[in-house]
């Protein structure tokens, strides 16, 4: 009878840094798999007896996805990962962290559609926040019907877009609104 060591309970000490060579290496272990850029870690979970599973996307520091994990049939270990699960949870992490690039993209992104100054075409006016930890702003920038850039300006991260702020800003041929 061999003794089997049990895993680590200090995820920083066995999870790969990146540029180690580990992350390139397939693992598939009852309680860790790593394949295809993803690493499932079934964990204990912190809030009951149960257990927890985390999907962290290779470079990343904190898991795209944490959610609970089946009980085995002796309803004390985790049940083992394999093939068919961690595909699950790779699309399913992929799922959220593309919704959660969405989201930021709609927090950042801003669009109106205004009149030009003479009234013969529409111009897309849109506001794209740069959020720089020292000092974030935004970019006003006018497009034509062709998507081609009439003028930009830098402006403060919190400037409103609105219908009425964009047409302000075109009648007044574009300069930096105050």
């Amino acid at each position: 009878m061999t003794d089997t060591p049990l895993p680590s309970s200090d995820a920083a000490a066995d999870s790969p840094t990146e540029g180690s060579p580990a992350l390139d290496e397939s693992v598939h272990e009852a309680r860790l798999w790593r394949d295809d850029g993803w690493t499932a870690r079934v964990i204990k979970n912190e809030d009951d007896e149960g257990w927890a599973v985390e999907m962290i996307k290779d470079g990343e520091a904190e898991p795209a996805l944490v959610g609970p994990w089946t009980m085995g049939r002796n309803k004390k270990d985790p049940k083992p990962l394999d093939t068919s699960a961690f595909n699950t949870l790779v699309k399913t992490a992929s799922e959220v962290l593309r919704r959660h690039e969405q989201q930021l993209r709609a927090q950042l992104h801003k669009e109106v559609r205004v009149a030009s100054a003479d009234g013969n075409d529409e111009l897309d006016i849109t506001l794209d926040i740069v959020p720089d930890e020292l000092e974030p702003y935004a970019l006003l920038t006018a497009l034509d019907v062709f998507g081609e850039q009439l003028a930009q300006v830098q402006v403060a991260p919190n400037f409103k877009l609105s219908k009425a702020s964009a047409a302000a800003w075109v009648e007044n041929e574009f300069r930096r609104p105050g």
